[in-house]
């Protein structure tokens, strides 16, 4: 189940919110762990058991360096757990890449390769993995209390609005919402707005980029002009941020009906001025996470500056690895890894002189370069891509073949994706905003006032309207991140 699908509107949502505010406060958290099984349950059941190992897993190696904290058997409990949490991730996630590359070895030499069968990915194990990790490592140092109700613990691995797709969640920054949260009108207010703005996102935005991407990208490369190809990547690159920045959205404000108040994971990446500032904006839960759980501990900062490099080659060699199992994806993060290399070794100080629409422009031509590989299903068809994007064709001057991508329906998609993934329509609230609180006590900062509310309460049915049509009317679904 996902949330842009009409039984998440309007039966499988409803009812969870229905229930939640007619129970009694004390059954609140089992409800929404069972809704979340539910919800998860509802891709397959048999991804469910995964979870549920995971799940009491986790909360017996806790319980049990809590017990032992400060000793020897702390850390042999930890290094269980996490052989356990990347042997279950490894298994049903990466088991299929890594036999399929030791037969394409075996082959070389003539060696009989490995039957198997394909293992299906579980969705979102990914994130739940992730998240039970920092558990258990939070537990280790002492930076939270060991958490000795199975319920509150189940219901934070396998919360349903960030269970699938993020933003992964640290239990420390979670753990006293488990116990008691805020629940007022405001918030819940808030929560509806920031869901519509999301699932807007997803269906106006994502899904009219992602149908011309999937028409351009199954196209053969060479057979391709270059002015398509740029616009099939740059379409790419709106899709995946809108995909995943509205899924996002979507569940921060599915947080907030509930109670529960989850972390950022977009700043508007786009804008950034460096590799560096763009992982500070894109996937920040993601980013975060590999810094404090892996780049930190190598050292982080702290040691010789080839080691700091060695230590973000690793981080960005995980980081795509955990993005999927293949080669492309180790290719996008590498690549990531070695610009931000660049940036440390002295490139970066050479940036903050440029002029930032300089700045901006390097930015986005090394994020569109490396979306070929994450989009790409080989490195065979990433590097023709590439070429054709650089190299040029004979079809170059047929600019009259972009006629069939340029429909009115992507031209206004398109406009809306550009200025939503920059501050602008920010700024536009807070002028207005600064205007009625200046002029707060005469006709005209009420009148501002009360029209901005109309405006935006309209613009937000809008939104809510046009994107359930095009979900009745339209099958073309896809979720970039479900196969993460």
């Amino acid at each position: 189940m996902v949330f842009s699908s009409l039984v998440f509107l309007f039966i499988f949502l409803p009812i969870t919110l229905l229930l939640y505010y007619l129970i009694e406060v004390k059954y609140r958290n089992a409800l929404l762990l069972l809704a979340s099984i539910v919800f998860f349950a509802w891709g397959g059941v048999s991804y469910t058991v995964i979870l549920f190992i995971s799940i009491i897993t986790n909360y017996f190696v806790g319980l049990l360096i809590d017990k032992y904290l400060n000793t020897k058997r702390a850390r042999y409990l930890l290094a269980l757990g996490v052989i356990v949490n990347i042997g279950i991730l490894v298994v049903f996630k990466y088991a299929n890449f890594f036999i399929e590359n030791i037969n394409d070895v075996f082959v070389i030499f003539n060696i009989e390769p490995i039957d198997y069968e394909n293992i299906v990915l579980p969705i979102g194990i990914s994130f739940y993995t992730f998240q039970a990790l920092s558990y258990i490592v939070d537990v280790y140092r002492g930076e939270t209390k060991v958490q000795k109700s199975l319920t509150k613990l189940a219901l934070f691995i396998s919360l349903f609005p960030q269970l699938i797709a993020g933003p992964i969640v640290r239990y420390h920054d979670i753990n006293l919402q488990l116990s008691n949260r805020l629940v007022n009108f405001n918030k819940f207010s808030s929560g509806i707005e920031r869901f519509i703005i999301g699932l807007g996102k997803k269906v106006l935005l994502a899904n009219t980029f992602a149908a011309v991407v999937d028409s351009i990208f199954a196209m053969d490369p060479t057979n391709m002009s270059s002015i398509v190809a740029w616009l099939g990547i740059i379409l790419y690159a709106l899709q995946i941020y809108f995909d995943f920045s509205g899924y996002s959205d979507m569940a921060i404000g599915l947080g907030k009906m509930f109670g529960f108040d989850l972390l950022e994971n977009f700043n508007f990446p786009y804008i950034a001025k460096s590799i560096q500032e763009f992982w500070r904006r894109w996937h920040i839960s993601l980013s975060t996470w590999f810094r404090d759980y892996l780049y930190i501990p190598l050292g982080g900062n702290r040691v010789g500056k080839h080691r700091i490099y060695f230590n973000l080659f690793l981080v960005f060699l995980l980081t795509g690895f955990w993005h999927g199992a293949s080669w492309n994806f180790i290719v996008w993060g590498l690549f990531h890894g070695l610009f931000l290399i660049i940036e440390r070794i002295g490139f970066g100080r050479f940036l903050e002189k440029l002029w930032n629409p300089l700045r901006h422009t390097y930015v986005i031509l090394v994020v569109l370069i490396s979306w070929v590989f994450f989009r790409a299903d080989d490195l065979t068809y990433s590097i023709s891509f590439l070429k054709t994007m650089f190299g040029g064709s004979k079809l170059d001057s047929e600019l009259w073949m972009l006629n069939e991508y340029f429909t009115n329906e992507l031209v206004i998609a398109l406009l809306f994706g550009i200025l939503g993934s920059t501050t602008i329509f920010l700024l536009i609230q807070s002028k207005l905003l600064k205007l009625s609180e200046k002029f707060k006590d005469i006709f005209i900062g009420r009148a501002v006032s009360i029209s901005f509310e109309v405006i935006a309460g309209f613009g937000l049915f809008t939104i809510l309207l046009i994107s359930i049509m095009y979900l009745a009317s339209n099958s073309y679904n896809p979720f970039i991140y479900f196969r993460f």
